[in-house]
């Protein structure tokens, strides 16, 4: 017998029996739901309150304010308005909120910045009712009750449209990835509408303020100024002591520090789409110009115009950026001896980037529509002086430029000096 047929009857040995069927039918076994930790009753008499669902047990704090309560300069009532002016404006915004769904404000406290072993351990929102704003925060009692605490949230059940302060970067995310770390228990995670009320105050208040943690744009911008608040960086110390010692008094005031970040979202929410939306609202031209070219960057140019030109009818030359943005509409609108007085005004009026940009758009105008290539020449040559003699400008900028405006000379000497 050859070695390989050998082979085949030994194969034939080691074949197993097929298995017979079984008529008992099999049963996944049911999860079996954790304990409660052994300080609950510390946490209770703190001012927490218990619920359970089927993953678990979560600790929860519910707080409820009429409309009438003010933080820092501004009724929570406001909110009333936010959303009727977002709902006549009928403008695509991304602080615009999808009206269809629940407006609810939210924010997370965690025990990490980052890697997948940080957990959340608060869930703070608030939502609006018939009668009043209420506050719900959710408590993580430990790492075997996540899951009941991400179900409670019910970001598997509804819809939102979330407001959050660097939510879309941080927040969010989080919520994401733990999820999806109980993803073979919990439903699925929904879609939510996600505002970003970070990345609106950078685009209202840019070059007005050094900072925009919350807490600076809570005092320069709402007038709420926080007494007795712990450190951001103190909460996860705080919470792993009381989930290893059971004290929950210093874990309460992180749950106070959570409560004021969330108020501050409806305020700021307030606030930011009064300065967009609203005419009459006193501020300042850096920030109204700010507004006017965030209109701009999302092409609502009706709406940029009316911005900016209240702006410069205000203001006039003083505000050299909002002739800027306003030039490019004007240019866009065919409208070019209007464009130029509004470029001349910025590049006398601006340094750097913008004040060089503004004298490119000039000698395009007068090379290509107005057809004065004398003009642009003058322009031209003052864009390169500057480039060449301006410290601060990026060497990347300055090569490109440099390049284009290089090209430009030659061919406008060509078209003045033929031959």
């Amino acid at each position: 017998m050859s070695y390989e047929a050998k082979l085949m009857q030994m194969k034939k040995l080691l074949k197993k029996k097929p298995a017979e069927p079984s008529n008992e039918k099999l049963v996944e076994p049911k999860r079996k739901r954790p304990p409660s930790p052994p300080y609950e009753e510390n946490w209770l008499a703190a001012g927490l309150t218990k619920e359970e669902n089927e993953y678990g047990i979560v600790y929860k704090r519910v707080v409820d304010y009429g409309p009438n309560h003010f933080h820092g300069k501004h009724k929570l009532s406001g909110l009333l308005g936010t959303v009727e002016s977002w709902r006549e404006a009928n403008e695509v915004h991304p602080l615009s909120p999808d009206l269809s769904r629940p407006l609810v404000f939210f924010d997370t406290e965690t025990t990490g910045l980052k890697g997948a072993g940080t957990l959340i351990f608060l869930l703070g929102f608030i939502e609006y009712t018939e009668t009043n704003f209420t506050l719900t925060q959710y408590v993580l009692p430990g790492p075997d009750h996540e899951a009941a605490f991400l179900y409670a949230s019910n970001f598997w059940k509804t819809p939102m449209s979330v407001v959050m302060y660097n939510g879309k970067s941080f927040d969010m995310p989080q919520v994401e990835t733990r999820w999806t770390m109980n993803r073979d228990i919990l439903p699925p995670l929904l879609k939510h509408t996600e505002i970003d009320l970070l990345h609106g105050s950078k685009r209202i208040w840019k070059n007005e303020m050094d900072t925009f943690k919350l807490t600076a744009v809570e005092e320069e911008q709402l007038g709420f100024f926080r007494d007795g608040d712990i450190p951001g960086y103190m909460a996860p110390i705080i919470y792993q002591d009381a989930v290893k010692n059971g004290r929950a008094e210093m874990l309460m005031k992180v749950l106070v520090h959570n409560e004021w970040d969330i108020l501050s979202l409806v305020t700021l929410y307030i606030r930011s789409t009064n300065l967009l939306l609203e005419e009459q609202q006193s501020a300042s031209a850096n920030s109204k110009t700010n507004i006017g070219k965030w209109y701009r960057d999302l092409k609502s140019f009706d709406r940029s115009k009316k911005v900016l030109g209240d702006v410069i009818a205000e203001f006039g030359a003083e505000e050299p950026m909002a002739h800027f943005h306003i030039g490019f509409i004007l240019k866009k609108e065919n409208r070019h001896t209007e464009a130029i007085n509004s470029f001349e005004i910025a590049a006398d009026g601006l340094d750097g980037r913008e004040s060089i940009i503004a004298l490119e758009e000039l000698a395009k105008l007068y090379e290509h529509k107005v057809k004065e290539p004398e003009m642009a020449l003058q322009y031209t040559k003052k864009a390169i002086e500057l480039l060449n003699n301006n410290p601060d400008i990026p060497e990347r900028f300055k090569k490109r430029m440099g390049s284009d405006f290089a090209n430009r000379e030659i061919r406008l000497r060509r078209k003045l000096f033929p031959g």
